[in-house]
């Protein structure tokens, strides 16, 4: 199975974590990355989780998921460990057209969390699809100590002049020639 690579903007878009224990913790820090419009149903939260949701005052059910929970949510994310109801989640989720994402079974995801790095607005994704998450792992490892330092200030000004350069042909020009001379200075340095 492979999964089409894709940035989703989450400005307004609601999530909602079923689960309350390592795995949802897991699932929760990467997306509060990216959101922090995020609902969380449980019985019970492990302590980490508590404290993001008081930290970034997240809605809480605290309670058993219920079969009309999911709806009106735009991606859901079931993270327990009862398989049957991950797979209820799953197909719940298709009568309200939601991305679903149920974390021990690959089959009933229409997206997967890749291994990813974040550094400002760069954000590099990796996914083996799945056959590797070690390998996934340890690539991030790798590349993360490829990228240099400052990189969140270099584009940090990239967009400011983006913002403040007209449209065209020289803007362009004006950019490939300044991303390939910081490219080139990083790669000398690395020598």
């Amino acid at each position: 199975m492979t999964y089409f690579p894709a940035f989703l903007k989450f400005d307004d878009k609601t999530i909602l974590i079923v689960g309350g224990g390592n795995i949802a913790l897991e699932k929760l820090e990467h997306l509060l990355n990216f959101s922090s419009n995020i609902t969380l149903i449980a019985k019970s939260f492990n302590d980490k989780i508590k404290l993001l949701i008081d930290e970034k005052n997240l809605k809480v059910f605290q309670k058993e998921y219920e079969k009309g929970d999911a709806k009106g949510y735009d991606v859901v994310i079931a993270a327990v460990d009862d398989f049957s109801l991950q797979e209820e989640i799953y197909f719940e989720t298709r009568e309200y057209k939601t991305l679903c994402n149920c974390v021990d079974l690959q089959q009933y995801c229409d997206f997967i969390f890749p291994s990813y790095i974040k550094r400002g607005d760069l954000t590099i994704a990796i996914s083996t699809s799945g056959s590797s998450p070690a390998f996934a792992k340890n690539f991030k490892i790798f590349l993360s100590n490829l990228i240099p330092v400052g990189v969140e200030d270099f584009l940090k000004e990239l967009r400011e002049l983006r913002d403040t350069m007209p449209k065209g042909k020289q803007r362009m020009q004006f950019f490939d020639k300044k991303v390939k001379d910081y490219i080139n200075l990083w790669e000398k340095k690395g020598e």
